[in-house]
């Protein structure tokens, strides 16, 4: 399948915001980070569930998933960003039009739950997508990260990114649960990981569960280790694979973070 690169942002252009998982507690900081993107030039267009809440999720599947569609469908929004993650997205898996997602190619950018996004649309729809900054965790924040708003623009207006290479990966755990999915490109691709909150030998289970998989061993050549909050070194768990290693790469659930091209080199 033919990899789609979305177009770069413009000035002026549309930027809906999309709560495909986690339910929103409150909306101060997506008030923030409207303001933030209209002050810039853009105009915002918002998803009907945002406000909706079933549990923990930000409405039921259906309303999430209709959400989606009518974001990708809307030929007015060029960028889609995430609310936020938590859990959610993959219980739209099996249910998204994956020939709307490809025939209304744009960016989409989201991290951590929205992990699970990011491999189906590039496996199932061939979109390239980016993992990076979303709504409540980063433009939203009173107190801006001026590394991680700086390199967002950069790379979805200019197409830069620091690193050469196809990046593939996202968050560890939400990987893992799309394992009995087919879910791995069929090309070769620098592996990148990061998580929260995960003990070492549930890091080291996670590893391995992937690495059991014989197109992960044959398509990773390199392994980029993001960020592991809330833990201790565990290098040791990478360096075992006895693949190349980029340490200290800029995938975190911390302020800092890069947008990362996902399964797309555009360096």
């Amino acid at each position: 399948m033919e990899i789609i690169k979305p177009q770069l942002l413009k000035e002026g252009d549309t930027i809906g915001i999309l709560a495909p998982s986690g339910a929103m507690e409150d909306d101060t900081n997506l008030k923030r980070a409207i303001e933030f993107f209209e002050q810039r030039g853009y105009k915002v267009k918002l998803s009907d569930n945002l406000y909706s809440k079933n549990r923990y999720l930000a409405g039921n599947d259906e309303e999430r998933l209709d959400a989606l569609h009518k974001m990708f469908a809307d030929t007015s929004v060029n960028a889609i960003i995430c609310l936020r993650g938590g859990y959610g997205a993959i219980r739209l898996l099996n249910k998204i039009n994956y020939d709307l997602i490809r025939q209304n190619p744009k960016i989409f950018c989201g991290y951590s739950d929205i992990t699970a996004l990011n491999a189906m649309f590039l496996k199932r729809a061939g979109l390239a997508t980016f993992s990076g900054p979303m709504i409540l965790s980063d433009f939203g924040q009173e107190n801006l990260c001026e590394y991680t708003i700086n390199k967002f623009f950069e790379t979805v207006m200019t197409g830069k990114f620091d690193y050469k290479g196809t990046f593939w990966g996202g968050n560890l755990s939400t990987l893992v649960s799309l394992c009995g999915q087919d879910f791995i490109p069929d090309f070769e691709f620098t592996l990148f990981l990061e998580d929260l909150n995960e003990q070492p030998y549930k890091i080291d289970k996670m590893v391995t569960q992937l690495f059991n998989i014989e197109k992960i061993r044959k398509n990773t050549k390199t392994v980029a280790i993001g960020d592991f909050l809330g833990t201790d070194d565990i290098n040791y768990i990478f360096e075992d694979l006895n693949l190349p290693l980029i340490k200290n790469f800029p995938a975190s659930h911390s302020d800092k973070k890069a947008t990362i091209p996902y399964g797309l080199d555009i360096a």
